[in-house]
């Protein structure tokens, strides 16, 4: 075969080698039409696919000029051909189809829009052969007939501008014609015919550029550059940090094609269509993530107290934004490459990587929670910080490029922590909880496989499986899908676990409040000579806090009782039925509080793992009163604290001894009993309200309202009892009961 055979591209000995037949990989007519057959095209494909056929059975038709196609080794050596390109365009004729431009292209790095013109001399350039080698592929990508870059082939390390250039020889064309450029491309491009700039992908600003992640893009040639002589020129420009991204990185990766304004188009959208069949596992990822956001902020609203949900919309919704920024990326050029790379990989992956940490240590409610967050934080930072230096703008205009290789390895080694600190907490997880944890670890070792999908590839792992018609399953989309069903099963069983017990819980707190009801006097007994107030303000729907005012005989006589049981809700309710009715049948052979807090610590005794402080009082008609305690806080005469012995709480020891006080109430005298909630109301600065405040309030003559607002306001931790008991020596008495008490 001459030279001039083999460079002239006809319309029929360019079929094996142009892309239009189906998009990444795909070729051959036979392909198309199987596909047909099958059913296996849409009408939308089926109508582009058809006139592109019809563009290739022209070359048959009446008048339309076809060289038979004859392969022959060439024998001649690569440099010879070189040689001859020099002098020698690229023969087109187009009949009423299109042309890859493949082969060998002049190349040169550097910029000067004088190259763009036609009778610039590039003798001294050297050559870049943009034909795909047999079994060519991007491993990343996942596509076939990709071709390396100038980083590979003889310009490593370069960045900036660099210029591709061909001469073109089109014959007999009698329509618009147009310029399709590969999807492929590093990282963006000016496109001149004849000096005149026909397109551009990208913001060109002086020598200032904006990239985009690339899209298919096709370019109307000038109306006056038909038949004949044209010169194509591309201006390619690449960002230093690309080569971090692809080892082969710079310029071109795809040949462009060269024909019908209608065939280009057509080429254009099947280019579009490839591409949706290639996102097409990100979108189900996308769509996946934006169901389980929407799910776990609505699980976070109706259960605030599960911070684990919180927790995984946050990872969710920084996937989401990932998969948003890329896709879209893909089909238009709304956001440029900086700053999509600054908010993919600098801020949005490390951050998603601490947030995946952080959900687990909150769904196996791990111990240390605060502890996971001082670790995981400074190094998703740290990881943040790397991967900016890594990336533009910062490197290689402000960090030196000989530093890559030292930063490198730094943030592997960073990213690879986080994934131990990871397995550390899953491994914490199913220590503390076998039964759910074990049904949780499936999950995370694919958030494992899908956080680190990209440093698989180091072990020479495939990370994207083809499995025809243009789909490809990526192995990172496959885990996050399948591990974000299991965790939805997980978190749907631990809600329905968690309302199930809070409609238990609930069931518990009415019953506890149905026995408080009982328990604790709506109204208070009249005692003649007395005047009883109360002022009760549980801490909780049902509190620990409790007392009893009995009259006695003869008139003018009570028992009063006062209490703290431990424990809460139903528990606590019982305990203080059993106090209450042990008090309520012992008053009924004898008034000595002595004996009858005897009885009760028994009975408490024998329950066991029960516990209470109490104080029993007895007032006679002409005002003397014996104290029996049991823990319980020193009653106050006037504004002095009685001295009372301290004592063992009931249901400690069955033969436990108890304080025993005497003394005179006086006409005129007031008596007032607390709780220990009280003493222990705490500001926000942890300050006790303490006995300090009470002897203020007492010496200021406070009612029991008086002095459970103050300690209320102060900061209540607990349940508040205050009890005031007055003697008058009028024979009238005015009872007075004031206070807010929990409906229980």
């Amino acid at each position: 075969m001459d030279t001039e055979n083999a460079l002239n591209y006809s319309n029929g000995i360019s079929l094996a080698r142009s892309p239009f037949a189906v998009a990444k990989g795909q070729t051959g007519h036979l392909f198309i039409l199987r596909r047909i057959v099958q059913g296996k095209y849409d009408m939308r494909r089926l109508g582009m696919l058809l006139l592109l056929l019809l563009g290739s059975a022209a070359q048959r038709a009446p008048g339309a000029r076809a060289e038979p196609h004859r392969q022959e080794p060439s024998t001649a050596p690569q440099q010879s051909f070189q040689t001859t390109l020099t002098s020698t365009p690229l023969t087109v004729h187009l009949g009423q189809s299109s042309v890859e431009l493949g082969g060998l292209w002049k190349f040169h790095a550097g910029d000067n829009l004088a190259w763009a013109q036609p009778d610039f001399d590039d003798s001294g350039w050297g050559a870049m052969d943009l034909t795909p080698p047999p079994g060519s592929a991007d491993e990343t990508l996942g596509i076939s007939g990709y071709i390396p870059g100038w980083t590979a082939r003889g310009y490593p390390h370069y960045a900036g501008f660099a210029w591709y250039r061909i001469k073109v020889n089109v014959l007999g064309p009698n329509r618009r014609l147009a310029l399709k450029m590969p999807a492929e491309v590093d990282d963006a491009y000016q496109v001149f015919v004849n000096g005149q700039m026909i397109g551009s992908f990208g913001k060109f600003k002086g020598h200032h550029v904006t990239p985009y992640s690339t899209v298919p893009m096709d370019f109307l040639l000038p109306e006056n550059s038909g038949n004949g002589l044209i010169t194509i020129a591309i201006r390619m420009w690449m960002d230093s940090a690309t080569p971090f991204n692809s080892p082969d990185a710079g310029g071109l990766h795809e040949p462009p094609v060269l024909g019908y304004a209608s065939i280009i188009g057509a080429l254009t959208r099947l280019d579009y269509d490839a591409t949706e069949h290639f996102v097409v596992g990100g979108l189900v990822e996308s769509m996946i993530l934006f169901m389980a956001l929407l799910m776990t902020l609505a699980l976070f609203w109706l259960d605030r107290s599960e911070k684990a949900y919180l927790w995984l919309a946050l990872v969710c919704l920084a996937a989401l934004l990932i998969n948003i920024i890329v896709i879209s990326g893909q089909f238009t050029a709304w956001i440029g490459e900086t700053l999509a790379v600054i908010l993919t990989q600098v801020v949005l992956s490390p951050l998603q990587n601490g947030l995946w940490v952080l959900f687990w240590g909150y769904w196996f409610r791990i111990r240390k929670i605060r502890l996971l967050h001082g670790v995981v934080w400074p190094l998703v930072v740290l990881l943040m910080v790397g991967v900016a230096m890594l990336s533009p703008p910062l490197y290689g205009q402000h960090v030196p490029v000989q530093f890559g290789g030292l930063i490198d390895p730094f943030v592997l080694l960073l990213k690879l922590f986080i994934g131990v600190v990871f397995l550390a907490v899953v491994y914490l997880g199913l220590r503390q909880q076998r039964g759910e944890g074990w049904s949780a670890a499936p999950a995370a070792l694919l958030i494992i496989v899908a956080n680190y999908r990209s440093e698989m590839r180091l072990l020479h792992i495939p990370i994207a499986f083809p499995v025809g018609g243009g789909f490809v399953i990526q192995i990172g989309t496959t885990a996050t899908v399948v591990s974000l069903l299991i965790i939805t099963v997980m978190l749907l069983m631990r809600f329905f676990h968690s309302q199930r017990r809070k409609e238990q819980w609930k069931l518990e707190i009415e019953q506890a409040q149905q026995v408080q009801r009982i328990l604790i006097p709506n109204e208070l007994p009249r005692v003649p000579g007395l005047t009883i107030e109360s002022e009760y303000r549980p801490a909780r729907e049902v509190g620990g806090d409790f007392f009893q005012v009995l009259p006695t005989q003869p008139p003018g006589s009570a028992l009063i009782m006062l209490g703290d049981v431990t424990g809460k809700g139903t528990q606590a309710g019982m305990l203080v039925a059993v106090i209450v009715g042990a008090m309520r049948a012992a008053a009924q052979h004898s008034t000595d509080p002595a004996k009858i807090l005897h009885e009760i610590n028994l009975q408490l005794c024998e329950r066991r793992h029960t516990s209470a402080t109490g104080l029993i009082l007895h007032i006679d008609a002409q005002g003397k009163v014996t104290i029996a305690s049991a823990g319980q806080l020193p009653p106050y005469l006037n504004d002095k604290e009685i001295e009372i012995p301290g004592a063992l709480p009931l249901g400690t020891l069955p033969d436990a001894d108890h304080s025993i006080v005497t003394f005179t109430l006086q006409p005129g005298d007031t008596l007032t009993l607390m709780s220990d909630g009280i003493v222990e109301a705490q500001d926000s600065n942890g300050n006790l309200f303490g006995f300090s405040r009470i002897d203020a309030l007492l010496k200021s003559g406070a009612s029991a309202a008086q002095i459970a607002t103050a300690a209320q306001e102060f900061g209540q931790e607990d349940d508040i009892l205050v009890l005031t008991v007055r003697r008058f020596a009028e024979e009238e008495v005015s009872l007075q009961t004031h206070g807010q008490r929990a409906a229980a």
